[in-house]
């Protein structure tokens, strides 16, 4: 079954000036298995509708079971042979921008053993980190997985940094958050939260009739958020080149 997620996402800078903005968002939590070319409603995949997803925006841009399989298997995380649930936002009349989706992988018992934070930038580019302790024990709600910074998003941020990710995930509800620290601590702070339902078709219809920005919403907010950052004269990061791996941790 597919869930639609009513989120609020949380995003706060602390150095050298503090900046912080909310907003609500709409994402969908589908299983792999569901993951191919179907028509229901107000919502398709890989067919034109109000609502959507195209497979070939994740992963390698082909079939995402046989990617995620691979992924897996060259990363040597066999423990995760249940569902895999991949937490996304929708596109709206075509068009979506992610900055990050997850890939939840579980073991048949339920247990979450590791995830794939796959990140967007605007420059086009696409880089996964894989989430998962040594071991590859489950991972718990209070756990930190941690993963070197590798990839440019912002700008307004050196590539020197780590993360930290913690999930929370209920039948019910997903809490996801991410941390950013560097050599003088705690840099940056996001969370996307919120309650799971069913998806419906007039679900999602009222969630665009009650936020009918939708579609441009978070491309809007990233480059609103930037002019904030240039504006209290943050220094800017020339781009550097994406890592030569999609993958790292």
């Amino acid at each position: 079954m597919i869930g639609l997620v009513s989120a609020k996402v949380f995003h706060a800078r602390l150095r050298p000036r503090r900046n912080r903005f909310r907003y609500a968002a709409t994402y969908l939590t589908i299983p792999l298995k569901d993951f191919a070319p179907r028509r229901a409603g107000l919502f398709s995949i890989d067919y034109r509708n109000l609502f959507g997803l195209r497979r070939s925006d994740y992963g390698d841009g082909g079939d995402p079971a046989r990617w995620i399989a691979g992924v897996l298997k060259d990363w040597s995380v066999p423990q995760a042979d249940g569902e895999v649930l991949l937490v996304t936002m929708p596109r709206v009349f075509g068009y979506a921008f992610n900055p990050v989706n997850f890939w939840l992988c579980h073991d048949t018992g339920g247990g979450l053993r590791a995830v794939l934070a796959e990140v967007n930038n605007t420059f086009g580019e696409r880089h996964c980190y894989l989430c998962a302790h040594s071991d590859r024990r489950p991972i718990a709600p209070h756990d930190v997985v941690t993963a070197r910074k590798a990839f440019h998003v912002s700008p307004f941020l050196q590539m020197d940094g780590d993360y930290s990710f913690r999930f929370a995930l209920e039948d019910n509800r997903i809490a996801i958050q991410i941390d950013l620290a560097d050599g003088q601590g705690l840099l940056l702070r996001t969370s996307i939260a919120g309650p799971v339902s069913p998806m419906t078709s007039t679900a999602l219809l009222w969630k665009l009739l009650s936020n009918p920005v939708m579609p441009v919403k978070v491309i809007a907010l990233i480059h609103y958020q930037a002019l904030k950052l240039f504006l209290k004269r943050i220094r800017h990061v020339p781009k550097p080149a994406p890592p030569a791996a999609p993958i790292s941790r």
